[in-house]
């Protein structure tokens, strides 16, 4: 992939925050992208924003934690646009609570949509990618892909587990060109992030909070992690395999853990 234009991507969660940034900025440099996302409403919104969407992006609706779909949903990519070479895994969902606060069919949510759907994914996109003689995954990560947050058990396990399923896939495929990386965000301002702020009793207090705990005294923006995950898919990235990139405005150069809070870090 020595160009954008190379690029045959699909991207989860692709509606809105990190997923729809990210699809953007791939689609405005010429990349083919497939938006994949739970909701069909936004993903046929967020479709209708891009230019020259029936030549080089399509939205594909599709429930990640359902097996079937996600594996349906690289066959579908890969018949509309030949060459599948990347993949980003950044469908989420944040749910809190300790072990004995979290029941298993929240555990279950949290991991197949989190985890599994990345597994799935990867499993039936690297085959295509090996067709195409390589290509790259970004699995998006959290910082609590390294540290631990009070009460999100859930959530904390699945981010912790993408990057061990990241570094076990990079060692597998590297030999077939095929590299895999875990982007670890801080705090950013997405749709997902605000909805867990409005849970706290205070969120505009919550909110600033989280933006004083970086040492950047701000939280990112949602393009700004979607840059890193781009440039991830180039070739100018070529030696890049089995790490995770930090995103975090120096979070964790500073963290030492986080305070129980209705929001995520």
């Amino acid at each position: 992939m020595h160009s954008y234009e190379s690029i045959s991507a699909i991207v989860t969660g692709a509606a809105r925050g990190i997923g729809l940034a990210t699809a953007r900025l791939l689609h405005e440099r010429g990349a083919r992208v497939a938006l994949v996302d739970a909701d069909a409403p936004a993903g046929e919104a967020a479709l209708d924003t891009f230019n020259a969407k029936g030549e080089r992006a399509i939205f594909i609706h599709a429930d990640l934690a359902r097996p079937a779909e996600a594996e349906a949903v690289v066959v579908r990519a890969a018949e509309t646009f030949p060459g599948l070479n990347a993949l980003v895994n950044n469908a989420g969902v944040q749910r809190y609570g300790t072990a004995e606060e979290t029941s298993l069919e929240l555990w279950h949510e949290v991991l197949s949509i989190n985890l599994t759907s990345a597994f799935l994914t990867a499993r039936a996109g690297i085959p295509f990618f090996r067709q195409a003689g390589g290509g790259a995954i970004v699995n998006v990560g959290s910082v609590q892909s390294h540290v631990s947050q009070r009460g999100a058990v859930a959530y904390v396990t699945s981010k912790h587990a993408l990057l061990g399923l990241t570094r076990a896939l990079a060692v597998d495929h590297a030999h077939e060109r095929i590299r895999v990386n875990c982007v670890c965000p801080g705090t950013v301002d997405t749709p997902m992030f605000r909805h867990s702020a409005s849970l706290d009793p205070d969120p505009v207090s919550m909110i600033e909070a989280c933006r004083q705990m970086h040492p950047t005294g701000r939280i990112a923006r949602p393009e700004e992690v979607g840059e890193v995950i781009a440039f991830l898919l180039t070739d100018a990235a070529s030696f890049i395999t089995g790490t995770a990139i930090d995103v975090d405005g120096g979070l964790l150069a500073v963290l030492g853990g986080a305070p129980r809070a209705q929001t995520s870090i």
